[in-house]
């Protein structure tokens, strides 16, 4: 039947297009934006999904920055342990030569100006190995605590290493001097002891170190991971779409055409009445 109230030729035709103009909407906004999944009205579950996994993502780059810190922190208390560790060194050489029961009083009192300076710069080295406000060997904080995962459940503790002078590692008083070959023997002993403790210490500084870096390198190994993850969730397959969007444009025109051809249909009746 042919009437000029209803046209069911251009209504369907009419609905298709629209579908086809909907369908292509669709695939530039993927082609734009490269996302398959780019909002919830896309997919709600996987954006869900995927959105938990940014939240994660974002976690680690955090936890991956405190680490950072704590690497440097440790970096600079290791360099400072290192250089303490060989000015005892040096002060050990003093304090042997100083032993020496032959030694006239000036060459021992010339070797205890030496060993003086050299005690200072303990000091000096101790109060300058901070990072970010944090002295892990001057006996200001009791460790340094970084976190290890994303939601701060777990975390890694460096406990600090007091080397100042008169300390339980470095037990050299800060007033250490000699005058006599036996004060002298008397604090090359203890040298011997306090590097002792100095060097366990740094191999626990070390040992931190390495595991805050190993653990480093797996956070940004598990980021990387859940990025990928969330690629495969909502990322667009951009060849796939290309080609949608050229079959999209195809069947717009041919809509076009259609609905164009159905619009024409009631015009039929006048032949009618010719």
């Amino acid at each position: 039947m042919v009437s000029v109230n209803t046209n069911s030729g251009a209504m369907i035709a009419l609905q298709n297009l629209n579908k086809t103009n909907m369908d292509l909407q669709t695939t530039q906004n993927r082609i734009n934006t490269g996302l398959e999944v780019s909002s919830a009205k896309d997919n709600g579950g996987i954006y869900a999904i995927a959105q938990r996994m940014r939240s994660q993502v974002s976690g680690y780059g955090v936890v991956g920055q405190i680490l950072d810190r704590g690497e440097a922190t440790l970096d600079v208390a290791l360099a400072a342990g290192e250089a303490i560790s060989d000015l005892l060194i040096e002060m050990n050489e003093k304090a042997l030569a100083a032993s020496d029961a032959s030694l006239d009083t000036a060459s021992r009192s010339a070797l205890n100006e030496d060993f003086k300076a050299l005690r200072q710069q303990i000091s000096t080295i101790v109060s300058n190995a901070e990072f970010n406000g944090v002295n892990l060997i001057d006996g200001s904080t009791n460790s340094f605590v970084a976190l290890a995962n994303q939601d701060g459940s777990n975390t890694i503790t460096v406990s600090a290493e007091n080397m100042s002078l008169s300390g339980s590692i470095v037990s050299l008083s800060a007033t250490a001097s000699f005058a006599t070959a036996t004060q002298a023997s008397n604090i090359a002993s203890q040298i011997g002891t306090t590097l002792d403790s100095v060097n366990s210490a740094l191999a626990r500084l070390g040992t931190k170190s390495k595991s805050l870096e190993i653990h480093s390198t797996f956070v940004t190994k598990l980021s990387d991971a859940l990025e990928v993850g969330i690629g495969n969730l909502v990322d667009a397959d951009l060849a796939k779409e290309s080609a949608e969007l050229q079959a999209l444009q195809v069947k717009q025109q041919l809509g076009t055409q259609a609905l164009s051809i159905a619009n024409q249909q009631p015009q039929s009746i006048l032949s009618y009445f010719g």
